[in-house]
Parts: C-alpha cells; sequence; structure tokens
C-alpha cells in the first residue's frame, strides 16, 4: 500500500528558530534550536525563494502489517511537523512536500519504498522505522549520497554509515542503561530475560544488557528465547522464569509479544517486577488487550504524552484533534527528527535547487554543529557516528497511563 502527505498549511502551529553562535561563517560554531519556537527565521527568507522550488522530504516505515502502531505514528508525527514549518515559512524560505511510503516492516519492500521515493525525487529521507527495514536501506542511501535520519532504527547497523543519523537511542544504549536503572534502584536481584533471537531489535539489547548486568554483579537467572516462528505461546518462558524465582523479568522486545506475556504471567499467578524499552511503546493502545495487565509494566522510553510542558501538550493536543489518539513515542521521534531536519538545513543554508549528494554532505556537517531541544529530549547533540547524546527517560504504567520516574 503506497500512501502520499502533501503538506498543507495549518495555523496557529510551533516551529524551530536555530540561532547560530559566533556568526554564519565560522567553523565549528554552534546552532540551538527548540522545537515550538515561533517560526520566523525561515520566513525571514521568504522574499529570495523560488515560490515554485520545494524541499521533497520522503518517509518510510510500517502502516500495514504487525509493526504498523510504529510506522502510522511515524508518518503521522513527520506529516505534523512539516504541516508546521510549512506554516511558520518553511525551510530557509522554502515549502516542504513530503510522501511517506510503506514497507511493512520488511528489508525488501523497504528497499522497494526507497526507490519508489527517488523516483519522486526525494532529497532527505526520514526513516526507516524498524532496525532490519533500516539496515537495508542504509547501504542504498550511502550509494546514493543520500541524507538519512532514522527515528527509530535502534540497531547499530541501522546508521553504521556517515550519511545516517538517528534520533533514538542505539540498541546497546538501551540495553546497558536498562540495566544501570535497574541496579541503581534496586528493582530486582534475581532477573530473567525473554527476547527474540530472530530479531535484531530484540538481540541487540538483550547481549549489551547481559554485559552491563555482569559488570554490575546483577543474576541473571534465566535467558528465555523465542523466534518469529514461536512467538504465540510463552508458557514455557514465563514458567521457566518464574521457576528461577526472578523477581524481575527484563523483556527487551515488542509490544504484541510483551503482551501476550503479561498476560501468561497472570495466568499462572506471576508477579514479578516487567522492564521493557522502546518497543514496549504502544501496548496501552493494542487493540482488545486489557490494559490492567500493564499495571507496574516499567519502560525506557524518550517521550510521554502526560508530560507537562508547554510544548508536550501542544503536540499532543494536536495529534489528538487530528488523529483521535494519543501519540507515542515513534510520533515523537519522527515529530523531533522532521524539526532536527529543519535545524541542520538551516545551519547549512541548502536550498532546494542542490542536488541530493550536495545536501547530503552539507547536512553531515551540520548534524554535528546544532543542539536541539524537542519532544524527546533536551539539549540534543550529534557525533560524526551519527548518534545522539541525551539523557534516557524511564516510565510506568500507573492507572492505564505513564508515570515518569
Amino acid at each position: 500500500m503506497r500512501k502520499k502527505c502533501l503538506s498543507v498549511f495549518l495555523a496557529g502551529v510551533l516551529a524551530v528558530t536555530a540561532l547560530a553562535g559566533c556568526g554564519g561563517g565560522n567553523g565549528g560554531s554552534e546552532t540551538t534550536a527548540a522545537a515550538g519556537d515561533n517560526g520566523t527565521a525561515a520566513a525571514d527568507n521568504g522574499g529570495s525563494a523560488d515560490s515554485d522550488a520545494v524541499f521533497k522530504i520522503g518517509g518510510i516505515g510500517p502502516i500495514t502489517g504487525n509493526t504498523a502502531i510504529y510506522g502510522t505514528a511515524v508518518q503521522n508525527g513527520m506529516a505534523q511537523a512539516f504541516d508546521e514549518i510549512n506554516a511558520a515559512g518553511g525551510i530557509n524560505g522554502y515549502q516542504v512536500e513530503y510522501s511517506f511510503e510503506d514497507d511493512v516492516s520488511d528489508p525488501q519492500n523497504a528497499v522497494t519504498a526507497y526507490n519508489t521515493l527517488k523516483d519522486w525525487g526525494m532529497q532527505m529521507l526520514i526513516g526507516t522505522v524498524t532496525s532490519g527495514a533500516c539496515e537495508a536501506v542504509v547501504d542504498e542511501t550511502y550509494a546514493d549520497n543520500m541524507f538519512q535520519i532514522t527515528p527509530s532504527g535502534t540497531s547499530l547497523n541501522s546508521i553504521k554509515n556517515d550519511n545516517a543519523f538517528r534520533m533514538c537511542f542505539s540498541d546497546p544504549a538501551q540495553g546497558s542503561e536498562s540495566a544501570k536503572y535497574i541496579s541503581e534502584n534496586n528493582l530486582g536481584s534475581k532477573i530473567a530475560v525473554i527476547y527474540d533471537s530472530s530479531d535484531t531489535y530484540s538481540t541487540g539489547i538483550y547481549q549489551a544488557f547481559a554485559e552491563e548486568a555482569e559488570t554490575l554483579g546483577l543474576e541473571i537467572v534465566a535467558a528465555e528465547s523465542f523466534t518469529a516462528d514461536t512467538n504465540t505461546d510463552f508458557s514455557v518462558q514465563v514458567q521457566k522464569a518464574q521457576d528461577a524465582g526472578a523477581d524481575l523479568v527484563f523483556l527487551p522486545i515488542y509490544y504484541q509479544e510483551a503482551s501476550l506475556i503479561l498476560a501468561k504471567a497472570q495466568e499462572i499467578g506471576y508477579a514479578p517486577q516487567f522492564f521493557g524499552c522502546d518497543g514496549m511503546d504502544g501496548i496501552l493502545t493494542l487493540e482488545n488487550f486489557d490494559v490492567s495487565l500493564a499495571e507496574g509494566l516499567m519502560l525506557m522510553t524518550p517521550f510521554s504524552a502526560d508530560a507537562e510542558d508547554e510544548l508536550t501538550q501542544n503536540f499532543v493536543s494536536a495529534y489528538e484533534e487530528a488523529h483521535g489518539e494519543t501519540p507515542n513515542q515513534f510520533a515523537a521521534d519522527a515529530y523531533d527528527a522532521a524539526y532536527v531536519i529543519k535545524a541542520a538545513a538551516e545551519q547549512a543554508g541548502i536550498t532546494p535547487d542542490m542536488s541530493a549528494s550536495d545536501i547530503c554532505d552539507a547536512m553531515k556537517t551540520a548534524m554535528t554543529e546544532i543542539s536541539y531541544t524537542g519532544l524527546t529530549g533536551k539539549e540534543i547533540t550529534w557525533g560524526e557516528d551519527g548518534e545522539p547524546t541525551k539523557a534516557p527517560i524511564v516510565v510506568k504504567v500507573t492507572n492505564g497511563a505513564y508515570e515518569f520516574m
């Protein structure tokens, strides 16, 4: 399925203001950008912009299939940001046209989606959403020297080339940070892990978690795996965790499988502390899921719709009005990724008449010069390796909603 979103204007919106430090031509100067500022910087350049020229920015992710909650959220968050940016004057005075392609979280489909967007004239890419698909596309973008920022591709290989950046934490970072948080807060003395051995995301987090747990002296009493072919019945894994006396179960998996594990644990009367990562986000909106099963669940996530800051509340309000549901972290990551593109593009001074390759060269440098504050972190910066530097956030499900810890 192919869905295309063309940019439209919205009133009363947010944008990024880029404030260059030490003047425009100085190498190594840093730009600070914050989502939600009055977007006058782009509008000021409007008089010199060619009204027929537009930036063409593509997105790729699953909007059908088992992980459609992720891709649909990314599509919606990206669209919301670019509509706001356009209404505030665009990027460097130029409007943004955007298009989103469905990859069904499949590597081959992701490459097909990428080629479709190239034929459309894409100059920069937000995507893809899941790690496996992102790994398939990252070599394509490298060959074309196309700038790429993934909102949620967490595997190391998702951004292995110098043209690729990410908005989220990597798998190893999630694994090691989870172990540190569990240790520092004494959440469990005996830990079980249930992970998907057929999935890059899950195994990457598990391996980093296990290494850090050993360093910290955490005892892993059970490490039970499953695969994509055996992800419907978790009786054995849950029973082994209980038999091993685990008082905390670490779940570096997606919300669909987690919902089944939580149900199975309740069925056998097993009530440990459950702790997950960003793939768990979406469990509270899973159709036909009893959210009471998730009560007390903790997860590492960069975003909570219940945060009280003005930027978050404005984003959530607009998103709920447009889509009839509360945004998850994937929507927030995509929204921030769009504004990061704006901040870096304005730092680099790019224009739509530049080739995608020239745009990419300019953006690669600019990404290491900006500092961004948005929905998913404060004062986020990027290194040449494409990795963001930001503080992790942990939330707990309380009365069916996220509570910051």
